[in-house]
């Protein structure tokens, strides 16, 4: 369908199930297709936000004919925090996997992620090839390549950076200061508002307190730090991330223009990076949170790619 064909639907959450892993139950959202053999969905959220920033597109991707699952990462949402205490890209990576594979028994998938989820799909695409059919990824981490990337803004502003520096950096500290509910809702609320990470307006009250209010939980919250943290420090990973280059993995390229803390030529960045791609397409009057700022943007061009 066009752009203008898909329908704007209210954001609906669905049927929680559990998935009972080594060490960590991971919650998700799983919608089928009546349609037999349809190609499997996987939406995988980032940072500051669960499962929820999907609710948009969960139900027109079903009616389009695929089978959707959309996990909270281990520390989000629904899940439980981890028994080993990691929350690196290897450690969620290594998650989806067995949600996908061996608990729901799924061959092969096709992944979606933007934020944290754009490294974890990417770490799994290269870990194995053979069970990702396709991606599409939006404003989202990047391995570097200085001469592909020659030319290209590759850093966001200085001045947006303070929160990855004092999450990654100085988390107890933080963490102790959000000492209340209140606060920690107050300071996730500030992602969503007033620090350019998302289109003006793109969110209003009731909306930006919904996809705050997982954050609440103190221990969530502190467990979410973990990942920056391990950017600066070692002990933080299970293992070091492949992140490199992809030149298998057919690659659906989206970029939310608006977004101020992702790099400024996040789109020529991603074609280096991703051999095989279609894109990059770029979404005017959209920043950070693709499927919720620009849900039908992301549901044609999803589509299209998939046929």
């Amino acid at each position: 369908m066009a752009l203008g064909q898909w329908p704007i639907v209210p954001p609906v959450e669905f049927k929680t199930h559990l998935a009972h892993l080594d060490g960590v139950t991971i919650a998700y959202w799983h919608e089928r297709s009546s349609l037999p053999n349809a190609q499997t969905l996987v939406c995988v959220h980032g940072w500051p936000e669960s499962k929820r920033i999907f609710a948009r597109v969960v139900q027109p991707l079903v009616d389009a004919g695929f089978n959707v699952v959309v996990p909270d990462l281990r520390g989000f949402g629904d899940s439980s925090l981890g028994a080993d205490g990691f929350y690196d890209v290897v450690t969620h990576a290594h998650d989806m996997e067995t949600l996908l594979f061996s608990h729901l028994s799924l061959s092969s998938v096709v992944l979606i992620g933007g934020d944290l989820g754009g490294p974890v799909i990417q770490e799994m695409a290269l870990r194995s090839p053979e069970r990702i059919e396709n991606m599409v990824v939006f404003n989202s981490p990047l391995p570097m390549d200085k001469e592909r990337m020659a030319g290209m803004r590759t850093r966001p502003p200085v001045e947006v950076m303070d929160y990855f520096i004092r999450q990654g950096t100085d988390a107890d500290a933080l963490a102790n200061e959000l000492d209340t509910p209140g606060k920690r809702a107050a300071y996730i609320a500030t992602f969503y508002s007033t620090r350019l990470w998302a289109h003006p307006g793109a969110f209003n009250a009731e909306e930006i307190e919904w996809h705050v209010e997982p954050f609440q939980d103190a221990a969530k919250l502190r467990a979410s730090f973990t990942n920056y943290e391990s950017a600066f420090d070692e002990s933080r990973r299970t293992t070091r991330p492949l992140y490199g280059r992809n030149t298998r993995t057919p690659t659906l390229i989206l970029f939310g223009t608006s977004d101020h803390v992702i790099y400024p030529d996040f789109d020529l960045m991603a074609a280096t990076v991703f051999e095989n791609h279609v894109g990059p397409y770029r979404i005017e009057n959209c920043g950070h949170f693709v499927p919720w700022e620009a849900p039908q943007e992301l549901l044609m061009r999803t589509t299209e790619f998939l046929r």
